[in-house]
């Protein structure tokens, strides 16, 4: 289960709530902390820098799923209801939050657009239910993507455009809250990578929601979330780590991926499903050398992932310097290169 929470509070000057494109700068022009994961070791950039930590050879691996408009409002009568999904389970099926009031299984929910979802059922966690809409397939996306909104939580004041919870390569709708690891890419950035060696491969991890309000975070081994490693990426994450290159997942969501597709052998396997996948201090990880990902809150079960690379004291020594040199939190924040150093060729 999760760690204890970590002893460091994130001041909220630090909780950026603005997206770097309207603080007057290019995505890949924040803040980047790069850790040596073995020494603890911290070095101080711009995203855009990222290729000199990186070198021929070296595999990024990115999650390209794209962000829904997941927040819905509609009424119960005449109560206000705010619906927040959190992972599609068939194709006029969520697994969603209620975030107003209690509901009980069989009630209705009237929502614009001519839509209507019925709770049947409890969720694989508290709070979560399921919602049976009253459309499917394209009919339902096509209904969200009209009237819902980004979600969005307390530390974001303004009601930001969807665009600016997506990374510049998704492609694949299905994420609640976008993978914001990646969201710090361009594709100038990309392609001076690809230049200097180093190869690049997609999956698809479809985010549900990371907290439920109310001081409760999801039970990270009984939150679900669907993914997909294609052939080509398997391919390239074996050849990679034979050739004793690193690959380095762009966000926790692509960790969970691609260690969920490790056969008994140690390698990838193309793989489609869902994963409960937790990891956390001790991990043996067998696919994955490296991560790029933000700054997580103390309660986060991401940051208990980030102990299976590096260290806890190590972690938390350059958490602190991070917060002591005024680092952004969060998904508009800065970044967090994690990689061995030493296994530079």
């Amino acid at each position: 289960m999760m760690l204890a929470a970590r002893p460091f509070q994130v001041h909220e000057d630090l909780n950026a709530n603005t997206p770097a494109e309207y603080r007057g700068i290019p995505r890949d022009h924040v803040r980047l902390m790069a850790l040596d994961s073995k020494t603890g070791d911290s070095f101080h950039n711009h995203f855009y820098e990222l290729g000199s930590y990186l070198q021929e050879g070296d595999l990024l691996v990115l999650n390209n799923s794209r962000t829904l408009p997941a927040v819905l409002k509609g009424k119960r009568g005449t109560q206000h209801i705010e619906i927040r999904l959190s992972r599609k389970i068939s194709e006029f099926e969520w697994e969603a939050l209620v975030t107003e009031g209690i509901l009980k299984v069989g009630e209705k929910i009237d929502l614009p657009g001519d839509l209507a979802a019925t709770i049947t059922g409890q969720g694989n966690e508290a709070p979560l239910i399921i919602l049976a809409f009253s459309k499917s397939g394209i009919a339902l996306y096509d209904t969200i993507y009209q009237f819902g909104e980004p979600l969005h939580y307390e530390y974001i004041e303004t009601p930001w455009p969807l665009e600016m919870y997506q990374t510049v390569y998704a492609s694949v709708p299905g994420s609640v809250e976008m993978p914001s690891a990646g969201r710090a890419f361009t594709w100038k950035l990309l392609n001076n990578l690809k230049q200097k060696g180093v190869n690049i491969a997609y999956l698809q991890l479809h985010t549900g929601l990371s907290y439920y309000g109310k001081d409760r975070w999801p039970n990270p081994s009984k939150h679900l979330e669907a993914f997909n490693v294609p052939n080509e990426t398997a391919d390239l994450v074996n050849t990679t780590k034979k050739n004793n290159g690193r690959v380095i997942a762009v966000g926790t969501t692509v960790v969970r991926a691609l260690e969920t597709s490790v056969n008994k052998a140690g390698n990838v396997e193309a793989q489609a499903g869902l994963t409960n996948l937790y990891i956390q201090k001790g991990f043996p990880l067998k696919a994955v050398d490296g991560l790029i990902t933000g700054f997580h809150e103390p309660e986060a079960s991401h940051l208990d992932l980030l102990t299976a690379f590096i260290q806890e004291p190590l972690l938390m020594k350059a958490y602190n310097e991070a917060l002591a040199d005024g680092y952004l939190w969060h998904e508009f924040g800065d970044m967090n290169l994690i990689l061995p150093m030493e296994k530079q060729r």
